[in-house]
């Protein structure tokens, strides 16, 4: 299927030709006529599968062809997101998408001045794409109305849930009018993850793609059992290999984010992290350096991590194997992204095993052992 079979407007098509998009990803295939029909979605997506296109797309399109649209410029969407890096990723693709519509947006998010942010809302926008906390702050201070809300979407549902925003989103949801459109995405469908569902979804259309359990097929996973002191001399001597032009990297903790971007810097390997302790604009630097790829390496921590999207990005390596089975695939879903290949090595330490075990489990594959390393164990 092409995205010119899907209803979508011509200055749409123009904006996705110029991306290079030309087929709809699975989640976006049965996701934009649901919502084109007024549909609420119930979305059963992770990350990497194109969830962002398959809710952003529609809703430009409904906001384009609204035929009051001429009236006062009150937000008609809402998008929450859980971080603020998923927040400008989704602003940036509403951006690229909505380049030959007169569609006005405005990203909301804490951790800076909110002078900016509140400005452009007062000058009048179309979409707000927002964080529950600093969303809130400007709806107490009168900023913000969410009275003409026609859309609204909970993306990473379950990250918000994690990060404890069940109070703040339901507080949202009782300054939206009843009468809307919701499009709620979730990596996972969990008890209380289908509660919250179904307490604001009305009749909603049910679509699951890529279920946590599995990873693209086009990833090439690979184990390397080490000693947890060999792990950085292991790494240094994989980042030897020019055939890794670029990699993120994952670690439990900022502080082990921290230690591996040292090391790595002092044996001249252009590195810098990207974690909960860095300032707004210096993650912002850090993100805008692995996209253009002046930095050849990103170290991440999982909650930071979110709305990392990178094209060709060709590796992903797990430093510290996730205590839950489920992150993996969250990681290693960063890397073989609209049909291109992929490669996720992870270190396993013998502390490590049984993380390790769980992965194996949970993706019912064998991972396939290097064992011709320096550093075998």
């Amino acid at each position: 299927m092409k995205f010119s079979e899907l209803d979508l407007i011509e200055p749409i098509l123009n904006a996705l030709h110029k991306k290079g998009y030309t087929e709809p990803t699975p989640i976006q295939e049965k996701s934009i006529p649901a919502i084109l029909s007024g549909k609420d979605i119930f979305g059963n997506a992770q990350t990497g599968t194109g969830k962002t296109a398959s809710f952003a797309l529609p809703i430009l399109q409904m906001l384009h062809l609204d035929p009051n649209k001429n009236g006062p410029r009150n937000a008609k969407a809402l998008i929450l997101a859980p971080t603020r890096e998923l927040a400008l990723q989704i602003s940036e693709n509403i951006r690229e998408y909505g380049a030959q519509l007169r569609i006005k947006h405005a990203v909301v998010f804490g951790g800076v001045s909110q002078n900016p942010q509140v400005n452009a809302i007062r000058n009048g926008v179309d979409i707000i794409i927002a964080t529950p906390g600093r969303l809130l702050d400007l709806i107490n201070q009168g900023h913000v109305r969410l009275s003409s809300i026609k859309f609204l979407v909970l993306d990473e549902a379950d990250r918000m849930l994690d990060m404890g925003f069940i109070n703040d989103i339901k507080k949202v949801l009782k300054m939206v009018p009843e009468k809307r459109q919701t499009l709620f995405f979730s990596a996972t469908a969990s008890k209380e993850i289908m509660v919250l569902a179904n307490t604001i979804l009305k009749d909603p259309v049910h679509i699951a793609v890529n279920p946590v359990a599995s990873a693209a097929p086009i990833i090439k996973q690979s184990v390397y059992y080490v000693a947890k002191e060999d792990k950085k001399q292991l790494l240094n001597h994989l980042l030897k290999n020019e055939k890794i032009p670029q990699v993120l990297i994952f670690t439990r903790t900022k502080h082990g984010a921290d230690k591996v971007v040292k090391e790595l810097v002092r044996n001249g390997i252009k590195a810098d992290a990207i974690h909960g302790n860095k300032s707004q604009g210096a993650r912002e630097r850090v993100l805008r350096g692995f996209k253009d790829r002046s930095l050849r390496v990103l170290v991440a921590t999982d909650i930071a991590s979110r709305g990392i999207d990178v094209d060709k990005l060709s590796h992903v390596i797990n430093y510290e194997i996730p205590e839950q089975a489920e992150t993996y695939v969250h990681r290693i879903g960063r890397t073989g992204r609209a049909g291109a290949e992929g490669s996720a090595m992870s270190f396993c330490s013998r502390d490590e095993m049984s993380y390790f075990r769980d992965i194996t489990k949970l993706i019912k594959k064998n991972i396939e052992p290097v064992t011709n390393h320096p550093f075998a164990k």
